[in-house]
Parts: structure tokens; sequence; C-alpha cells
């Protein structure tokens, strides 16, 4: 079997650990298929658990459930014991474990080499314990103090601790997410909320929006695998890649960033079939007539939305969506003062959490620094965008901002890929710092000119 695997893996340019991991991966549409089929309530935590549970040993080794068992069990103890404190105390047990699991595994180099580590389903589980918690402790408070996503996903009595288990290990989401609230998935395994039956009919099929899933999946992989032998991360720092001309070194990063984002395409397309075939990726219906279902609850990317934003700001609707919705309702919103509105703090603090929950690889800490001051200099584009009267002055910055976004995404992602301080800064260097230099050139110039603020629609209100 391991000399199978062995030619197997050499076929397609990857080692044994990295191949075990995707067969593993990928067995999760049909493990959720079953998980779906599962009859009761209590049977369907025991396989989701279970299931999480035999595909992260097989994957990873035994050690990975015992990692896993750590942040769960101190995070319901703490829920059990402390509920008036519970989110906090999760959020900084679930962080400092994780912290300590990305320095000691040192998983960025261990993916590098061609190696594989359960951190990546421990950075999951994290957020997923977190969210928990913090929606127990809200469960205590005044609903009229609450903001919207506080009601939705608020607990009012504490989980079982099958339900509990069930919820962290899901094998549709353990791997690589999407992360999704425990609300949602009680409510699904005990088929109420938008899962009970109703007027509308039975339960709609799965199997279209899962082979939408698998096909993209495919694309993505196979696009991915013609891409990367012709732009490997190691020109960055081959003296060749310093003799090209300012141009082409611009365009390699470009197309660099291009490459390595159909990588995570692939992933998230897998994760996304896994959900749909099970049937908690149903999110409900349309409005149209007849009704449609949607099945975007675990969609964690629109393609052509990241590569087409027309805004830095549009990103994080757009790439790791899951993530991304998480970051604003457990760090990004919580930060904001009541009566007071958001600003470059609150932004700068929820991209430093993003790029410590990734690992404290120099290049990601930079890559999110980055990231806040994008997005920053993005919104001032748009504010100007939206206040100019003229139609073709509005189209140009409109233009303005897409290569922009095009540019400075593109630039920063580099230190996200290589991790390390000297690729990321030869790699920045090389293009004399522009995608730093020109967004800390917006903000300042925002702080002088500032047009006064059209009315918009709430569509607008997240730019």
């Amino acid at each position: 079997m391991e000399v199978e695997m062995a030619a197997m893996a050499s076929a397609i340019g990857v080692s044994v650990a990295v191949l075990r991991f995707l067969l593993c991966f990928v067995a999760t549409i049909p493990v959720s298929f079953v998980w779906g089929l599962v009859p009761g309530t209590l049977t369907k935590h025991v396989y989701a658990a279970a299931s999480g549970a035999i595909l992260s040993y097989l994957s990873f080794g035994f050690s990975s459930n015992l990692h896993f068992l750590v942040p769960m069990l101190l995070s319901y103890a703490s829920m059990a014991l402390y509920r008036k404190r519970c989110g906090i105390l999760t959020f900084f047990i679930g962080f400092g474990y994780l912290i300590g699991c990305h320095v000691y595994y040192m998983s960025g180099d261990a993916w590098k080499e061609g190696g594989i580590d359960a951190t990546g389903a421990l950075m999951v589980l994290t957020l997923k314990v977190i969210s928990c918690s913090m929606n127990y402790n809200d469960g205590l408070l005044k609903e009229d103090n609450l903001w919207e996503a506080q009601k939705k996903n608020r607990l009012l009595q504490l989980p079982s601790i099958i339900e509990y288990f069930g919820y962290c290990l899901g094998c549709g989401s353990h791997f690589a997410g999407p992360v999704f609230e425990m609300k949602d998935y009680l409510e699904y395994t005990d088929r109420k909320g938008i899962w009970s039956p109703s007027e509308k009919g039975p339960s709609p099929s799965p199997y279209v929006a899962t082979l939408r899933a698998i096909v993209q999946a495919a694309l993505c992989m196979a696009l991915y695998l013609y891409l990367v032998p012709h732009y490997p991360l190691s020109t960055f720092t081959d003296p060749v890649y310093l003799e090209w001309g300012f141009w082409k070194r611009l365009s390699y990063q470009y197309m660099s960033g291009f490459t390595a984002r159909w990588k995570y395409y692939f992933i998230w397309s897998i994760s996304e079939a896994s959900i749909i075939i099970s049937g908690f990726g149903f999110s409900g219906w349309t409005n149209s007539s007849p009704p449609k279902a949607r099945w975007d609850r675990a969609k964690n990317v629109d393609i052509i939305g990241v590569e087409l934003a027309t805004s830095a700001v549009q990103l994080p609707l757009v790439w790791n969506i899951q993530v991304s919705t998480w970051l604003r309702h457990y760090v990004y919103d919580r930060l904001v003062q009541p009566g007071k509105r958001p600003g470059f703090f609150q932004l700068l603090a929820t991209q430093t959490v993003s790029a410590v929950w990734h690992g404290l690889y120099p290049g990601y800490i930079i890559f999110f620094v980055q990231s806040a001051l994008m997005i920053a200099g993005s919104r001032v584009l748009y504010r100007w965008q939206q206040a100019v009267p003229l139609n073709i002055v509005k189209m140009i910055l409109t233009i303005t901002n897409f290569a922009y976004t095009l540019l400075v995404l593109n630039y920063s992602c580099v230190g996200f890929m290589v991790l390390s301080m000297h690729e990321t800064i030869a790699s920045y260097s090389s293009v004399y710092y522009i995608g730093t230099i020109i967004p800390i050139i917006l903000i300042l110039l925002g702080k002088v000119i500032k047009p006064a603020k059209p009315s918009r629609s709430k569509a607008r209100k997240e730019q």
C-alpha cells in the first residue's frame, strides 16, 4: 500500500503525507453524504464526531485528536463553570494553544518541504470553540443590547457534550472549513429552522449543486497544476529575477499570486461539495416563482469576485468568506465602542488576529498589515469615486480602484506565500515597495481631500 501511495504521490508531484491528506480530504464528500442519511439526532452527532476523528487519525496520526481535545475540553469547561466570562477565556485559551502548536510544528515550513500537520484543522476548530463560547456568553445578555448577528447566533442553553463534539469535529468542515455556527448545526441535526418540513415541499436535492462544486474543484486543481511549474516561489530569491526589468518583476508577482489562489479555490470547492451533499449546505429559498433552493452556506470563495474585484473592500466578502464573517462578528464588531464608528484601529486589530491565526511567520504578519493598508487606501478611492458628480471621472476612479486592488493584492500576497522575512522583503524591494507606498499616500491624501459624504444605499455601507 505504501509503495503504491509513493508511486502515486511521485506521479502528481507531492509527498506521501500530502497525498494521504488529499485522499482523506476528498473522502469527506462520501462521508458527508452518509451523514445526511443518518437517522436520528443523537446518531448524527455521534457520526459527525466519530467520522471527523477517524479522518483526522488517518490524515495526521493519533496525536492530532489529542491536540483537538485540549481547546475543546477547556472551552467546554469554561462554558460550564464560568459562563459570564467564557467567551473571552476561550478566545485566549484557543489562540494560545493554536500559537503554541504553530511554533512547535512550524507548519509553514512543513508544507513548503512537502510535509503536513494538523494545525490547519486546529485553526478551524479554534474559531468554532470561540464562537460557541461567545454565543453562549451572549445568551446571558438582554436582547436589546445585542446586534443582529448576536441575536441570531446566541445560545440560551449549554449544548450537550456529544452535540459539542459533533459540531467541532464534523467531517465536512473539519479540515479546511468553512466555519459555521453552533445554532445552525443544532437546527440542522434537529431538523428545525430552514431544515424543518414546510409548505414548499420535501427537502431540495443537493446533487446538482454538489456536482457543480466538484467540477469547479477539478478545474481549479488542473489550472493550478499547469501553472505552478511556471511560477515557482523560489524565483523571488533567484539572481535571475533581479536582472529583470521592473514591469516583468511586477507581472511575475501577479502571476505567482494568481497561481497560488487556485490551490485555495480547489480546497474550498471540495469543502463546499462536502457540506452541500450532507444537506447542511442548504441556506433557504429564493423569492422567485417557483422558489429555488440556495446552497451558499458553505460558499467560501467567489472566484470571479476575487479576480475582478473593483475595490479592496470587496475582498473579505469574496475570499475566505466564512472566516471573514467570523472575524467581523467576533473581533471587528466587538472592538467598536457603543455609539462610535469603527476606524483603522478595528481594521488593523482584526487583520492582526487573522495573521496570528494563520501563524507567526513574518510573511503572515506583513501580509495582513499590508491588507489593512490596502483596504484603507481603497476606501479613500471609493469615497472620492462616490463624491464626484461627473460620470467620466467616476469611471476613471473606478478603473483606478480596480488597478490599485490588482496591484496591491498581488504585491502583498507574496509575503503570505513565501513566509520568511528575507524572501518577503526581497520581493517587495524588487518593485521598490510600490504596494506599500501607494496605500500610505492614499491614506494621507484622504486626510486632506475629504469630499462630502453622499447618501448611500444599504448595499454600499460595507464600503
